[in-house]
């Protein structure tokens, strides 16, 4: 049975037909319409049957940001706020035709770096979602783990600073609104006054407002990670997202990390993802 996974970002929507085998047969990208839920719906029905046309017989799994809520079955605590409260599985399955699996995207992130990417050689992963929004799967020898409520790895909305950032979610100094892409690019213009993207911010780090940004960027993402560790004290971390191609994560910020964690030995290690911004459709296939 051939598997078709879709991941849909905040910015853009991507479908993958894979075989049996996990490669890929067809594979197609479009931008994610804006805060319309039924422009997403209408989006990811074109998608699918675009990519599954002359195929009889698949499975399809889809990834999405926040998770089903067990008790109404409706979606919670996403970044894309259009589908709070929305019956995403249940529209997606009327729409289509056809029964569906659907997941948090940082569980897909998770379940397929487990599998086939940098985690494949651990028991224990902590699979990290930093991007537009901050999130988190675990999984435990290659199956997730959700938790009793479907929260299991939300790690973004941990409390990091109390009465900090307000965060869309309600409360107050989310992890999320301290070290996603949006809210560090929202500091460095509280800082400088300036306007710029992630990308261009650090490889500015330089001067006394660089050296500030990154400091507390730093500082943010040790604590973050370094409660994680205490908790669950996984095999190995897997960062994912457009912020995991930060290079000084991995040293700087690894070493920020372990300075934290309430242990007289800490040597867990902090990878970057191997399948890139795609991990989240293989994910949703895999489901």
């Amino acid at each position: 049975m051939y598997k078709l996974g879709v991941d849909l970002g905040g910015t853009k929507t991507e479908a993958v037909l894979l075989d049996e085998n996990f490669s890929v047969i067809k594979r197609k990208r479009i931008p994610t319409p804006q805060n319309d839920y039924q422009k997403i719906l209408d989006s990811i029905s074109s998608l699918v049957l675009d990519i599954s046309k002359n195929v009889s017989d698949f499975s399809l799994g889809v990834c999405t940001p926040g998770a089903i809520s067990k008790q109404t079955g409706l979606i919670k605590n996403s970044n894309t706020q259009c589908l709070i409260g929305k019956s995403l599985k249940k529209d997606l399955e009327n729409k289509l035709g056809t029964k569906i699996s659907i997941e948090n995207d940082a569980n897909c992130f998770a379940i397929a770096e487990a599998t086939l990417g940098a985690g494949i050689n651990f028991n224990l992963i902590f699979g990290v979602i930093l991007g537009t929004g901050v999130g988190g799967g675990i999984v435990i020898n290659k199956k997730l783990h959700s938790g009793r409520t479907n929260i299991g790895g939300e790690w973004g909305h941990h409390t990091l600073h109390r009465n900090g950032n307000l965060c869309y979610c309600g409360k107050h100094g989310c992890v999320e609104t301290y070290i996603s892409g949006p809210a560090l690019e929202n500091h460095w213009t509280n800082l400088t006054g300036k306007s710029q993207s992630l990308k261009e911010i650090v490889t500015n780090t330089d001067d006394e407002y660089g050296k500030k940004w990154k400091d507390e960027f730093l500082e943010n993402f040790g604590y973050g990670l370094a409660n994680v560790i205490d908790i669950l004290d996984p095999d190995a971390i897997v960062l994912g997202g457009g912020l995991s191609n930060i290079d000084f994560l991995y040293t700087e910020g690894k070493k920020s990390v372990y300075s934290k964690v309430f242990s007289d030995l800490v040597d867990t290690p902090i990878l970057k993802n191997k399948l890139g911004d795609s991990a989240g459709v293989f994910g949703a296939c895999m489901l």
